[in-house]
This record gives C-alpha cells, sequence and structure tokens, in this order.
C-alpha cells in the first residue's frame, strides 16, 4: 500500500484514511434532499457498491437500510477465491483469511453396499492448482458486514447506512433526478417522510425488491418443490469428517451438505426435507429445530449425531428467479437514454444455497456497477458505458440459475444402488462427484467471461502475446518483484477498487532504456497522447490510467532513474516520484519465483499490453510499439470523454 503522498498524516493505520472535514458526518439523523448516488438495502452487494463510492469524496452516496442496526446473525457463508481476491482490492482480505474456515478438501459419502451405513466414496481438492492465490472459505456474513462497515466508516466520506429506513415509492422521471419517498421505520420517527432526489439508484433490496416493482419487472422461475433445513449447530458425533466439506447421499433418508464453520467448533448442516406436494409450500410443514434434528440423525445412520447447541436454524424451498432486466431502460430505447436505476443481487436472482453462490455472484454484481457509475459521475466516461451493467451481469447470472437448478437436483437425487430398483431419478454417487469438480472454476468464481462490447475488445488477434491473460476473464495474479526494492509483490494486488484502468506492459527482450525499443515507445506514446486525452486537469497522470511494467530484464542491470518517465511519475502537491510502478520477472529472496511469463504464456520476444478494467477484468491484449497505439487509442475512444485544459499534470485531486 502507499501513503504519505502529500504529507506525512501520523502513525496511525493507513488504511482508516483521515477524514478532510471540520466535523464527522451524521448519516442517522437526516438524509439530504439531493445525492449522487442512493443506494436501497446495505446487504453484501449494498455494502460492496457503497465501500466503493465511499473512496471518492466528491461523489455523494447515501445507503438505506430497514433494520434498525447493523447485521447480527447472517444467513450466507461461503466466499469463492474471487470474492477474497476482491476483498483484497479493497483492503481486508487478510482478515478475512485470518478469521475464516479454510475449504481445503471436499468429501463425498454413500451409502454401503447393504445401504445400511454410510462409507466415504471421494475425497477431492477443492479448489484446482494455481486457480487463485486465495482459497475458498467460509465466514459468517454478519462478520462480513462488519468488514465492509469498517471499510466504508476508514473511507475519506466516513459513509455508513442510514439505519430504519424503507423506500416507500420511487419516480422515474423522463430525465433529471429519480425522485424517491423514504419511510422512517424506527420507534422514534415512525411514519416520518423524507424525499432524495438521486441521479442514480441502485436496488439492494433483496427478493422482495421495492426497486424492482418500481421499475415494473417481476422475478420468473419456479419452485422445484423440494425443501432444505439449514442449521449451525456445535455436535458431538463419531462421524469422522465434520471439519471437511461433505456431502453425503443416504439410501433413503435424504441428503446432508456438512459446511464447517469459523472458530474451529462451529458447522452449519443442510439437510434435505421430505419432497413438497405440487402448490405446498413450506410454511405448511411447521418444521420445527427437534424435527430437523430428527432427520440429520436419520441420514448420518450409523454414525452418532448429538446436537448440544443450535445458533441458527432455518428452512426453505429450493427454487431458481431471474428478472429479465437489471436496469430501467428497455433493449428498445437504450439508444435514446441511459440508466439511471439498477438492482443488484437478490433483487434480480434467487436460487438455493448448495454450491455458495449468491452471496458472491450478488458482490459481483456491485463491483461491475461501482466504478461504472464513478467515472460517469466523474465525467471521465461516456454514460452508454452503464448500459454494459445489464448486458454483462445479467447474462452471468442465467449461467447461474441454470447451473444452481442442477446441481440442486443432483443433491436431492437418491444414490443408485446394485438392485436395479432405483428411484427414476437416482443418480449414481461418482456422476454426482464428477459434476462437483467439473464446475470448480464456476464455484471458485473465475469461469465469468465477459462478451465482446465496449469494455471487452472483439479483437483477438494479439492474444498469442498474451495466453494466460484471456480477453473478458479476470486478470489472474502473479508474483512479481519491484524493482526498485526487490520486494515480492502479487502483481494482481496493485489493482485496488480505487476505479483506475491499468495498462500492464510486458517488456519484450529490447533493451527498455533504448528509445528505440517497443516498451519505450509505448510509453512515449501514453505519456503524451493518450493520457493526457483522458485525464482531468490538475489530477494526478495516473488518477485515470494507470501504467505498470514487468520487465524481463534482470533489477541489477537497470537504473530506474533511466526508465520513461511514466514508469517513474511525479505526483502529489509536491510531485513526489511513484517508485511502483515496474516489477520484474525474477525470483525473490526466500519467497520463491512467480515465473510470470512462463506461467502465464507471455510472448517474451515480442512483450505486450494488457488493458484490465477496474474492476480487474482483461479488456485487450494488444502489441508493443507503433503496432499497438492505434489498438488503445480505438477502444478507449469507444466509452471516455475527452478532457479539457492541461491535462495529466501534478495535482491534489488523487484517485478518481
Amino acid at each position: 500500500m502507499q501513503f504519505h503522498l502529500n504529507g506525512f498524516k501520523g502513525s496511525g493505520d493507513p488504511l482508516q484514511l483521515l477524514y478532510a472535514g471540520e466535523q464527522e458526518p451524521d448519516f442517522q439523523s437526516s438524509l439530504p434532499e439531493e445525492v449522487d448516488v442512493l443506494i436501497i438495502g446495505a446487504g453484501p452487494a449494498g455494502q460492496l457498491l457503497g465501500t466503493q463510492l465511499s473512496r471518492f469524496p466528491n461523489i455523494t452516496t447515501r445507503i438505506i437500510e430497514s433494520k434498525p442496526a447493523r447485521l447480527e446473525q447472517g444467513q450466507a457463508d461461503g466466499l469463492q477465491c474471487r470474492t477474497i481476491e476482491i476483498f483484497e482490492a479493497f483492503g481486508f482480505s487478510e482478515r478475512v483469511l485470518k478469521e475464516a474456515y479454510w475449504v481445503n478438501e471436499t468429501t463425498f459419502w454413500s451409502p454401503t453396499e447393504d445401504g445400511k451405513g454410510l462409507r466415504r466414496t471421494g475425497r477431492i481438492r477443492d479448489t484446482e492448482e494455481g486457480l487463485s492465490e486465495f482459497p475458498h472459505v467460509i465466514l459468517n456474513q454478519a462478520r462480513l458486514h462488519d468488514l465492509w462497515l469498517d471499510a466504508m466508516k476508514g473511507s475519506a466520506t466516513r459513509l455508513e447506512p442510514s439505519y430504519s429506513r424503507q423506500m416507500s415509492s420511487m419516480r422515474i422521471p423522463e430525465a433529471g433526478p429519480v425522485e424517491v419517498e423514504i419511510e422512517r421505520v424506527d420507534e422514534a420517527h415512525k411514519g416520518q417522510k423524507e424525499t432524495v432526489r438521486a441521479k442514480y439508484v441502485v436496488g439492494c433490496d433483496g427478493a422482495r425488491s421495492g426497486v424492482r416493482r418500481a421499475m415494473g419487472y417481476e422475478m420468473k422461475g419456479d419452485f422445484a418443490n423440494q425443501a432444505w433445513g439449514v442449521m449451525d449447530a456445535l455436535v458431538v458425533t463419531d462421524f469422522p469428517d465434520l471439519r471437511l466439506k461433505t456431502a453425503i447421499h443416504s439410501a433413503n433418508e435424504g441428503s446432508i451438505l456438512i459446511i464447517p464453520r469459523e472458530g474451529g467448533y462451529l458447522a452449519r448442516f443442510y439437510i434435505e426435507m421430505d419432497k413438497l406436494n405440487p402448490n405446498e409450500r413450506i410454511a405448511s410443514k411447521k418444521v420445527t429445530a427437534e424435527s430437523l434434528i430428527d432427520t440429520a440423525k436419520r441420514i448420518f445412520h450409523p454414525f452418532s449425531f448429538d446436537v448440544r447447541h443450535i445458533a441458527y436454524w432455518s428452512v426453505y424451498e429450493v427454487g431458481q428467479r431471474l428478472t429479465d432486466h437489471f436496469d430501467d431502460v428497455p433493449k428498445a430505447e437504450r439508444d435514446q437514454r441511459n440508466p439511471r436505476v439498477f438492482i443488484a443481487g437478490d433483487a434480480c436472482h434467487t436460487h438455493s444455497a448448495k454450491a455458495g453462490q449468491g452471496m458472491n455472484v450478488s458482490m459481483n454484481d456491485a463491483y461491475n456497477l461501482g466504478w461504472k457509475i464513478a467515472s460517469v459521475l466523474h465525467g471521465t466516461a461516456n454514460p452508454k458505458l452503464l448500459h454494459t451493467y445489464n448486458d454483462e451481469r445479467q447474462g452471468i447470472a442465467k449461467l447461474l440459475i441454470d447451473f444452481d437448478r442442477k446441481i440442486s437436483k443432483l443433491f436431492a437425487a437418491k444414490p443408485k444402488g446394485k438392485d436395479g430398483t432405483d428411484d427414476k431419478d437416482a443418480i449414481d454417487p461418482a456422476v454426482f462427484q464428477e459434476y462437483f469438480e467439473q464446475q470448480g472454476r464456476f464455484m471458485a468464481g473465475v469461469a465469468t467471461k465477459y462478451s465482446p462490447g465496449i469494455l471487452t475488445s472483439s479483437d483477438t488477434s494479439h492474444q498469442d502475446l498474451a495466453k494466460g491473460f484471456e480477453i473478458g476473464i479476470r486478470f489472474q495474479s502473479c508474483q512479481v518483484l519491484r524493482l526498485a526494492d526487490a520486494k515480492p509483490v502479487q502483481l494482481g494486488h496493485v489493482m485496488t477498487a480505487d476505479g483506475r484502468w491499468r495498462l500492464v506492459l510486458f517488456g519484450d527482450k529490447a533493451d527498455p532504456i533504448s528509445p528505440s525499443s517497443p516498451l519505450h515507445q509505448t510509453c512515449e506514446f501514453l505519456l503524451n497522447t493518450l493520457i493526457p486525452k483522458y485525464t482531468p486537469a490538475k489530477a494526478d497522470i495516473d488518477s485515470v490510467l494507470d501504467v505498470r511494467a514487468v520487465l524481463q530484464q534482470s533489477r541489477k542491470n537497470i537504473s530506474i532513474s533511466e526508465l520513461p518517465e511514466i514508469l517513474l511519475p511525479r505526483k502529489g502537491v509536491f510531485g513526489i516520484q511513484d517508485y511502483e510502478k515496474v516489477f520484474t520477472d525474477e525470483a525473490s529472496y526466500g519467497y520463491g519465483f512467480g515465473e510470470i511469463c512462463k506461467n502465464r504464456g507471455i510472448d517474451a520476444e515480442k512483450g505486450c499490453v494488457i488493458v484490465v478494467r477496474p474492476d480487474q477484468y482483461v479488456s485487450a491484449v494488444v502489441p508493443l510499439g507503433e503496432a499497438g497505439q492505434g489498438m488503445l487509442e480505438a477502444f478507449f475512444g469507444g466509452f471516455m470523454r475527452v478532457q479539457s485544459g492541461k491535462n495529466g499534470s501534478n495535482g491534489t485531486n488523487g484517485h478518481m
């Protein structure tokens, strides 16, 4: 991390930025009449979006939440590898990793041949080798909410949700701010109304979303006539795999999924219940905690299952539902106007909890949207950019729904026996395990691939220059060595959630100091042409387009002060040089060798430029030198706004 650019700010936590105002803002007493962004709902999607926008002091953001205070007991708990990568971009991945349960292995249990017992039929690595530098982990949603609240409170705006408020109505005029009427629901102010006019409104208000209804959309889909119970409990058992993620299929009593919880003792149990009749709802069953325990005991038999304490339990019906559109502009009208109202997370897609996708996909929705809204509000991007949120995320949600429908069916199916008298939907346990392994990348959150559009280049003619950085896929980190101080660094970790684009230059074999080298030519083009075109006046030179370089030459043979100026830029009020832009592909002292060029398929002879979005997805791969300059101009010219005045100079505005 970098700090003290504009002067020494003390010895406190550098992640807690000093608030620049004279008085801490009050988010509870009242709401402003006008805001830039109003977020409805402080669940995982709303909190990520709020945290992203809280980093920009010149954007006025408010979050309203109907609950009276912070969440105390969450329902979701699974956090994908990709989600931890996002937490790293926001600065708190280490806190999550320290507290969470790490899902290292998954085991599968099926009936013994006589059908009277259980046997382990499979044990697999949970996440394939080299998929991410981070693991799949388990951490309670309420604890995660606290980490988001901390991140918001440590921002330059000190943002926090405004509690005990719910949206009562919303009016979307043809032009101008969206008008939202808000009702207070706490006893002291019950029934009081507030009206807020917002440039943008984002509904993160769950499956019963009022924002979605106000836009005239509905969830489409159905329930699977299948109910499940969920229970967080402390148990005493002789079952050996209680501290592993485990799928159990019994012969006739149903299935259980075990998810060990953080802390070493607690575990979550997803317990299959009796199939519902058509048009029957789970509420009519009058399920109790005791009935869940009895069902679990029958599935675990002959192993013991003694519940000593229940921390949480509930029941739910399996269903997959999706809304057709994620913003307020129908496809037929997108050429006439740009979106101003959006929905994210459960407000637009709901599904089962088996594969731990819901909270993760919801946060990815918000991560996709936040930087786009910020770019438009800052005037660096054309508002048409906002159409890409629906274009990109609705398709991902559809894939999620299809996946969830399949895996829920497999979880609920009886295992095939050898006597040939199976239920017609029975499956071979090996087939279930095989599907689980095949879908590993999807469940890790790294299978997302955005289709060609204004943010994802359709030109793949230079993909061979960087085979491991596929266009449309998230930028997969790898260790490099920082040139200035020989520190091993994960390259992906410099791509923090600050709204900036990254241009990662992989050097070729030529001397990078030579003015005739392709790398040097690219740097001069960026410094003198591309970056000034899109950087606001008086802003730091890297405030919109942040250039990084990975060189093949050893750091011992390169003088950093002789490299192109864009790789040692002067920034801040004092014009201080930034020494953290350049890396080399060589071994570290005691922390291994990332071999990024080898492991990510970089063409060592030619090098290349990787264009990375603010949410860390690869937008384009172009060649170094003159051949790539036109491609970069055409790409950014498709959605960015040319800035006026003297651009890319040292200034005091900081990053967007």
